[in-house]
């Protein structure tokens, strides 16, 4: 970004907070927490910007300065200490430049913002392989909740369907914790691959089931606006857990969102209310990464990976049992410590990722 370029952008982002500052403080806004929150939001940002570029601005004005003593002054000491202060300080402006291309972005790159969220919701689903791939699941689940504890991070199961025999079809988590948790959860989305000798197997062959995983920002509902009337609510009987509850009352519900068909069902909870909700939580969130990725698409941002697109129909993962290795095939890493990977141990591997995303942008 070229300087003049970038002072003017900053002398809007400047201008516009200083607007958001009075306006903040009207008893109007005030009152209005959907539009306080949200005006809160864009001011917190802002102030981070604008206090960057006052100490820019700082250092623009000392860099006048040393010019003005390189060209005008006579005294050679003199002249020699402003070249080294000249050279410090292009460093320093460097660096503060190198912070605003983090800080300031096009719209085009608002994408790169949503690895920051403290929050995301991950599903779970049983693909080929039967009763295998169930199974599976459950060794994921089980995977990502150690990986959770390590990490410090919070969760709780949305909705769960059991599979026939143990293990699950479908599961659906919502995660908590620090600045990050999508960040590093994004890398999961897709098809993982498992090559194992199942325990009904007789013959000891392996076999190779599937299961796919999704993830998405947990948005606020500033940032998707719903309307109900856009909304099919169906209620059914729980199939989890509840003892007699279960069969005496319809608290499951499933919910169509009618522009985009996109469907999303919760039982969890013992009310019709608390399951709407959470229902509603989740249908934002979907709706929310189904926009994201038409407009991807419009303005044709081409990626030259396929390490965060998202996609679930790509192959991400294998978890080889027999030769105690998981291979990520994005970017052909292979790690020979599978039990201690299943154990939570996911952290390098995200970390390999989060590197070849930041190469191939």
């Amino acid at each position: 970004m070229k300087k003049t370029l970038l002072i003017q952008k900053l002398e809007v982002f400047k201008k516009e907070f200083y607007e958001i500052s009075k306006s903040i403080i009207q008893p109007s806004i005030i009152s209005d927490q959907k539009e306080y929150k949200k005006l809160l939001k864009k001011y917190t940002k802002l102030e981070k910007i604008v206090t960057l570029y006052e100490e820019y601005n700082k250092k623009l004005s000392l860099l006048e300065e040393i010019n003005f003593i390189l060209k005008n002054d006579s005294n050679t000491e003199m002249k020699e200490f402003a070249s080294t202060e000249k050279y410090k300080v292009l460093e320093n402006l460097s660096f503060i430049e190198k912070k605003f291309e983090n800080l300031l972005f096009s719209s085009k790159e608002k994408y790169t913002t949503e690895d920051h969220r403290n929050a995301a919701i991950v599903e779970l689903r049983s693909g080929t392989g039967g009763d295998e791939a169930c199974l599976f699941v459950e060794d994921i689940l089980r995977m990502y909740t150690m990986y959770f504890k390590k990490s410090g991070w919070k969760y709780k199961i949305i909705h769960a369907q059991k599979g026939g025999v143990k293990g699950y079809k479908e599961i659906i988590l919502e995660i908590y914790g620090e600045k990050g948790v999508y960040g590093n959860l994004k890398f999961e989305s897709g098809v993982h691959r498992v090559q194992r000798i199942p325990k009904t197997e007789s013959q000891g062959r392996v076999h190779t089931s599937a299961i796919t995983v999704a993830v998405f920002p947990k948005v606020e509902d500033i940032e998707v606006d719903i309307n109900l009337s856009d909304i099919k609510k169906d209620t059914f009987r729980s199939s989890g857990a509840g003892g007699q509850h279960v069969n005496k009352t319809e608290s499951a519900v499933r919910l169509t969102h009618i522009p985009s068909k996109i469907t999303v069902e919760c039982q969890e909870e013992r009310s019709q209310h608390k399951n709407f909700e959470k229902a509603i939580s989740i249908l934002r969130s979907r709706i929310y990464q189904n926009e994201k990725e038409k407009r991807l698409k419009k303005i044709s941002i081409k990626r030259k990976s396929l390490v965060s697109t998202g996609d679930r129909s790509v192959k991400i993962r294998t978890y080889n049992y027999p030769k105690n290795r998981v291979t990520d095939h994005r970017i052909h890493k292979s790690i020979y410590d599978l039990s201690g990977f299943m154990n939570g141990n996911i952290q390098k591997m995200i970390n390999l990722l989060k590197l070849f995303e930041k190469k191939s942008i």
